[in-house]
């Protein structure tokens, strides 16, 4: 009995299968691959946008399809606003997790650098649901709107006690984990950086979350921390050089790569998007090329359109080849399996964007001016200094009817939608600056205008959340 016993008591004290024991450092830091959310919210978030036009074509797909015509989707299906909210939460246990490990360990100094970067990825997650799925924060209302859940703790339990909070209780939660987060995290500890939030990812991240906020200094603040504006040009991609060279398949190589020196934060994502938004029914075309590429439209060279490049041989296919798609097979002799796109999570551009309509908020304009000549080096094709500067009266002669300080933003907020064009960006600055948004079929069955206070700018709760108890948006 002595003998079956002792043989009893060390079998239990094996785990019954081979999952992985968080029990050091260098285990907790790879559970943190699993802190990012691996799907995609560019799909949606390019069709709701006014970046998305009807095309006419025949053939529709619901991930593009029900977005662009405001529709809730129940379907949990790549590029999905379901599929992203699961990802999310997923990411955040797995943050929550190795958080647990580390208290449980007693946050020593060896778990320190894990612990900042679960802080900055949970609040991360946090931040684009609450964006998504919530009302923009507005200071007069945060306090009251209905926010996500904020989730703190592994889920131990099969139906745990979660509640909306609000938008207000939200963003303070993540402005706790991001200032908290950022002084521990460090770079050294990364095998490939950029897949991780890395110091300056973090402030990346700062700087758009103090943006919603509308925390004009916190943004310059970050901003300036992650670039002073003498260093942020030779960063930037390097469009009207290098880039102008490259064929269809090599920008697409390049432009997610860990390599290119513009993306800070990059996640690997189980999408479809890379090899399918090109065709999309709703999407970019012909007018949205005049619209959004014409040279009449830049303040500073009227002449001379800005150096991307556009592909496509017919204008419903117009596009620009940022993503390319990785398809894992099941198993090395397969014909199925699983597509993976590398998304830009945050970019050297958008610290420069975002300093500066910060900058123009606070009437810094001298400041606002340089980042966007630094912006403009990179841009305009034979960039000349001399002719080619930005300046107050550009901005003002670009804008005449409006004051100095929202022609100054609404030239960057055009910059803005032209260097992120594909990439879900837009709908951001839709969201907070609460511009309205109309959605018209060619055959003129769809007439649907977008007003700031539209119900459906927020992305509906998945029915098994509104099932679990959760409140539903208003439609």
């Amino acid at each position: 009995m002595v003998v079956l016993c002792g043989s009893c008591k060390k079998f239990l004290e094996h785990q019954p299968d081979d999952r992985t024991v968080l029990n050091s450092p260098t285990k907790v830091a790879e559970l943190l691959a699993s802190a990012y959310p691996h799907a995609n919210y560019i799909t949606f978030c390019e069709a709701m946008s006014d970046n998305a036009r009807d095309k006419g074509t025949t053939g529709q797909v619901d991930q593009n399809a029900f977005p662009w015509k405001y529709e809730d989707q129940n379907k949990v299906i790549y590029d999905t606003p379901n599929f992203y909210w699961n990802a999310c939460y997923q990411a955040i246990a797995a943050a929550n997790e190795a958080l647990n490990v580390i208290e449980k360990e007693g946050n020593t100094p060896a778990y320190s650098a894990s612990r900042g970067e679960a802080l900055v990825a949970r609040a991360y997650t946090h931040f684009m649901l609450v964006t998504l799925f919530a009302k923009p924060y507005d200071p007069s209302t945060a306090s009251s709107d209905p926010g996500i859940p904020y989730v703190l703790k592994p889920e131990e339990v099969v139906q745990g006690d979660y509640n909306r909070g609000t938008v207000a209780s939200v963003y303070q939660q993540i402005e706790q984990d991001l200032t908290e987060g950022i002084p521990l995290i460090k770079d050294n500890t990364y095998r490939i950086p950029k897949f991780h939030f890395t110091t300056l990812a973090a402030h990346a991240f700062a700087t758009r979350f103090y943006l919603f906020k509308k925390d004009y200094a916190k943004v310059v603040e970050h901003a300036n921390l992650a670039f002073p504006v003498t260093t942020i040009a030779a960063n930037m991609r390097p469009w009207n050089t290098s880039y102008t060279t490259l064929g269809y398949y090599e920008l697409q190589a390049i432009y997610t790569n860990s390599k290119e020196q513009a993306n800070i934060l990059l996640s690997e994502v189980n999408s479809i998007w890379g090899s399918n938004f090109y065709y999309y029914n709703y999407g970019f075309e012909t007018s949205l090329l005049s619209t959004i590429f014409a040279s009449a439209n830049n303040p500073v060279r009227k002449q001379l359109a800005m150096a991307n490049k556009i592909f496509g041989a017919q204008p419903e296919y117009y596009n620009i080849p940022k993503f390319g798609e990785n398809f894992v097979k099941e198993t090395i002799s397969a014909n199925f399996g699983e597509p993976y796109n590398s998304l830009p999570l945050f970019t050297v551009e958008e610290i420069m964007f975002n300093r500066a309509e910060a900058n123009a908020n606070l009437g810094n304009n001298a400041e606002v001016l340089k980042d966007v000549d630094a912006y403009l080096s990179k841009r305009i094709t034979n960039y000349n200094e001399a002719t080619d500067k930005f300046t107050e009266a550009k901005a003002q002669a670009q804008y005449a009817a409006l004051p100095l300080k929202d022609a100054l933003i609404s030239c960057l907020l055009h910059y803005k939608r032209q260097e992120f064009v594909f990439e879900g960006m837009r709908w951001f600055d839709v969201l907070r600056l609460k511009i309205p948004v109309v959605h018209q079929s060619v055959n003129g069955k769809i007439n649907i205008s977008i007003a700031a206070d539209d119900p459906r700018r927020m992305l509906q709760l998945p029915k098994e959340a509104i099932a679990f108890g959760l409140a539903a948006n208003p439609r």
